[in-house]
């Protein structure tokens, strides 16, 4: 039997220091860069997606990046089938892929396959809408923690369209997003023996520095101007998934008069310590994951040998 090609994964929590690792393997190694991140997929949204700027960008392609603008939505499986069609072109030329991101679904997806779940059933979903608009996305989460509590603990109170999706599941089949993943068969799902590396500083206070430090940056860099310059360019609304991203929401928010201005920068930073607290909940449900603490001075050299024995 041929072995399967090689790929690695570099998975981790916002500011982890993925995206410096990855740009260290790519001067090292045979390897491309592809982007897992359901953020840096939206043309146009840069500041706030921590997009590499264009010098790194022409130096070191990342494939799966500005793929559609923020008024249309993306979704994992979509994710799956693009990024199984970049990985075998990459091979194909005689490279590794390098899949790199904090979006921890995308990962999964890629990992184990899509479970067979329902389609979508236009009523059910314009009820649930009805019903946030009424009582708030977090009163929905709240319902969903009740019948979902797995699901649930991964999702922030309000992202609309997963919350959504996964009470449609319940709703419709009586079962959950775990139970219809459990009786999937994942064998075989990923064409590919990949090596999974997950960044965790294993001091928290260091995570959340960087995290307010980050954030007060992209401030500075004109994260609001960003913003103001995608609502007259685009058709959009605050309940589109570009709109709901960590940092665009709290801007919007702030554009629309419902978060003082005085109130953004505790509001993002905040927001954005709740997002890497869920990647890490996804991290501790994922197998096969290798964890390396970013913060340890040997773990650049360490990851580097790793993966180039992985290489082959």
């Amino acid at each position: 039997m041929s072995r399967k090609p090689p790929a690695l994964f570099l998975l981790g929590p916002t500011a982890s220091g993925k995206t410096a690792a990855a740009l260290e393997l790519a001067s090292r190694l045979p390897v491309d860069i592809v982007s897992v991140d359901s953020a840096q997929v939206f043309r146009d949204m840069d500041i706030g997606t921590a997009k590499p700027d264009a010098a790194t960008l022409a130096r070191f392609p990342h494939r799966l990046v500005d793929l559609i603008t923020p008024e249309e939505r993306y979704s994992a499986a979509r994710f799956r089938e693009d990024a199984l069609r970049e990985m075998a072109a990459i091979s194909a030329a005689g490279r590794v892929p390098l899949l790199v991101g904090g979006t921890m679904l995308y990962f999964k997806a890629l990992r184990e396959g899509l479970a067979d779940l329902p389609a979508a059933d236009p009523a059910l979903r314009a009820a649930i809408d009805a019903e946030a608009v009424g009582r708030g996305w977090p009163a929905l989460h709240a319902e969903l923690a009740r019948v979902d509590p797995a699901t649930a603990a991964r999702l922030d109170p309000a992202d609309a369209q997963r919350i959504q999706r996964a009470l449609e599941v319940v709703r419709l089949t009586g079962r959950t997003m775990g139970e219809f993943f459990a009786g999937h068969d994942r064998g075989g799902a990923l064409p590919y023996d990949a090596l999974a590396v997950a960044l965790v500083p294993g001091d928290r206070a260091v995570l959340h520095a960087r995290i307010a430090a980050r954030f007060e940056a992209m401030l500075a860099g004109g994260l609001v101007e960003e913003v103001e310059g995608l609502r007259r360019r685009y058709r959009l609304d605050g309940t589109l998934p570009s709109m709901r991203c960590v940092g665009y929401r709290q801007v919007w928010d702030m554009l629309e008069g419902s978060l003082p201005a005085g109130a953004l920068r505790d509001r993002g930073i905040f927001a954005t310590r709740q997002f890497a607290k869920r990647q890490l909940t996804w991290l501790r449900t994922m197998d096969r994951v290798r964890i390396m603490d970013p913060l340890d001075r040997s773990t650049a050299g360490e990851l580097a040998a790793l993966c180039r024995a992985h290489c082959g």
